[in-house]
């Protein structure tokens, strides 16, 4: 495959544009991404006792996630603006490890799919996270931001082995 002739988001001369999918049919697509924030023992026992001063971190981070997987076109540029018909945010809790393993899922019927809305929605949860704790914590790290799967589109499926 030949990868300089899959750059799509680029015009005649060169500078980014935005992709036509007006051609393309709706489809049922689904995206699933993962990452995790690594923090210190005491700031984990904390955010599953629900003893930080600005709330329910867990509860706040869900909400600030789907928020952001409904917002994505305003934050990258040449993403397009998509209907998700479903979004959701799950966490792990690792005691072992001292992180909380963030999976996001993002769902909608359309022409392009929604790879960016699941990082995007990831990737807030984890920054909320660390935003409602960093009075306790800011060594805390945001690691491994990752598609998992993709379903639909013309392109297929993708499953991270």
């Amino acid at each position: 495959m030949d990868q300089a002739n899959d750059f799509t988001h680029f015009n005649e001369e060169g500078r980014a544009k935005m992709v036509e999918v007006g051609e393309k049919l709706n489809t049922r697509r689904e995206a699933v991404a993962v990452g995790s924030i690594h923090m210190m023992p005491e700031t984990l026992k904390r955010i599953v006792d629900k003893n930080i001063q600005k709330g329910d971190v867990l509860a706040v981070s869900q909400v600030a996630g789907i928020m952001a997987a409904k917002q994505t076109s305003n934050l990258i540029p040449m993403c397009h603006h998509i209907n998700l018909t479903g979004a959701d945010i799950n966490f792990s809790i690792d005691e072992e490890n001292s992180k909380i393993d963030i999976e996001a899922v993002a769902r909608t019927t359309g022409k392009t799919g929604v790879e960016i809305e699941a990082l995007t929605a990831v990737s807030t949860a984890a920054l909320t996270i660390y935003d409602m704790c960093k009075a306790v914590d800011r060594g805390m790290i945001i690691t491994e931001i990752k598609l998992i799967k993709k379903t639909g589109g013309k392109s297929g499926d993708f499953l991270r082995e």
